[in-house]
């Protein structure tokens, strides 16, 4: 049998009650009668990936989407006994929720908890109210506030908010407002995100109209600048490029993604890493649900599988669309690429254990000329990116793509 060591565990939740304008994931609003039907097929996943990986450890589990917390919350309790009986969730997992602040109420959050839900990250975005008119969102700073304390006296202690910068019309001042705010709270982690104007978004076709402002990129990194001085002095560690955490408290789960370890996304458009082979299921929920639905009535026949070929493990799954073998090459390059991100970098001696070649064995003229132009550096067997390559980390990751 294909040996799966311990992995993460994705599961896309695709609904939202409103598509945010800026938004380019997998979801979908105005679907909510697909519920019901969506959970069943999900389930479905699970179990039957879970059999043919034959039910290995689950290191973190992540609710992602979409908005998970618009679903009942019942679902999602029932979604995480079939994922408990389907793979061996350890002990002390991480199992995060992404929510919207609007969608908590005491009851909801309380049944996360008992199901085994024990971080959440919520998507706060910002602290101010006409910004938050502008991206699409259905709450107030308030909201957000409130539902941060809700999901504390409900006895939540691992809690993330998201927060977005380089805005339209996002001033350096209001983004220290906002940075502010949050820090009042007090969260153990907090993700921030510069706007990214994604084509077939609204955003995207607004600015290239002329009916939204185009973000200044400069404004962004003096925003992003200032967010590492705000942060350190508040005692937080900028463990990778977009988040930080107090000392201890950084996301399992995307550590995972960050340091190329294997995982199964389960859902519409869910994408998977296993040994060499990347895989993504297809978007359409509605498709979704009927393949697993249709397939062998939701039964599936693995006598005659070789459970030993990778291969034909993906292929028996009916909702996989894409698949992609990851040869020596780009796995290094993906790996630089991931592990970069974090503050501690690569490091060269596990690189070489792996690839049989040092970073610099590799990619020697790119790695010296990044190094000349100061956005790289090596510390202590470590390849790291330097202040100023964080700013530019987009520009030094496609050098190893070349």
């Amino acid at each position: 049998m294909f040996s799966a060591p311990s992995i993460a565990l994705y599961i896309h939740i695709p609904f939202c009650e409103t598509k945010c304008p800026y938004c380019d994931f997998n979801t979908y609003s105005q679907i909510e009668p697909l519920m019901p039907g969506y959970v069943v097929a999900l389930i479905r996943e699970i179990e039957l990936w879970g059999d043919l990986l034959n039910h290995p450890t689950v290191r973190t589990v992540f609710f992602g989407g979409g908005t998970p917390s618009y679903l009942p919350s019942e679902d999602i309790s029932q979604i995480m006994q079939s994922a408990n009986s389907a793979f061996k969730i350890e002990t002390e997992a991480e199992v995060t929720l992404e929510s919207n602040p609007g969608d908590f109420t005491s009851d909801k959050l309380t049944t996360y908890l008992e199901s085994g839900i024990n971080r959440l990250s919520i998507g706060v975005q910002t602290f101010d109210d006409q910004l938050l008119g502008v991206l699409g969102r259905r709450h107030t700073a308030q909201d957000a506030v409130d539902a941060y304390r809700m999901a504390q006296d409900a006895g939540f202690d691992n809690i993330s908010i998201d927060l977005m910068y380089g805005l339209p019309d996002q001033t350096l001042e209001g983004w220290k407002s906002t940075l502010k705010k949050a820090l009042e709270l007090q969260p153990p982690h907090i993700s921030m995100y510069c706007l990214t104007l994604e084509e077939g978004t609204p955003f995207e076709a607004w600015v290239r109209l002329g009916k939204m402002s185009d973000p200044d990129p400069d404004l962004a990194a003096d925003m992003y600048e200032a967010t590492q001085d705000t942060m350190r002095d508040a005692g937080y560690r900028h463990y990778e490029i977009s988040n930080w955490a107090l000392e201890g408290l950084e996301s399992r789960h995307n550590l995972i993604y960050w340091r190329t370890e294997p995982y199964i996304g389960v859902g519409p458009g869910a994408h998977s890493y296993l040994g060499d082979t990347r895989f993504a299921n297809l978007k359409q929920p509605r498709e979704y649900i009927s393949r697993l639905t249709n397939a062998a009535d939701g039964k599936f026949d693995l006598d005659n599988v070789n459970l030993d070929d990778l291969k034909m493990i993906i292929d028996i799954v009916p909702v996989v669309d894409t698949t992609e073998h990851i040869d020596r090459r780009l796995a290094m390059a993906e790996t630089l690429m991931m592990g970069l991100r974090l503050d501690d970098g690569i490091s060269i001696p596990d690189f070489n254990a792996r690839f049989n070649q040092t970073p610099t064995e590799a990619y020697e003229s790119i790695i010296a000329d990044l190094t000349n132009l100061g956005l790289l550096k090596t510390s202590n067997d470590r390849l790291l990116l330097t202040p100023r390559g964080r700013i530019l980390g987009n520009e030094v990751f496609s050098r190893f793509f070349e």
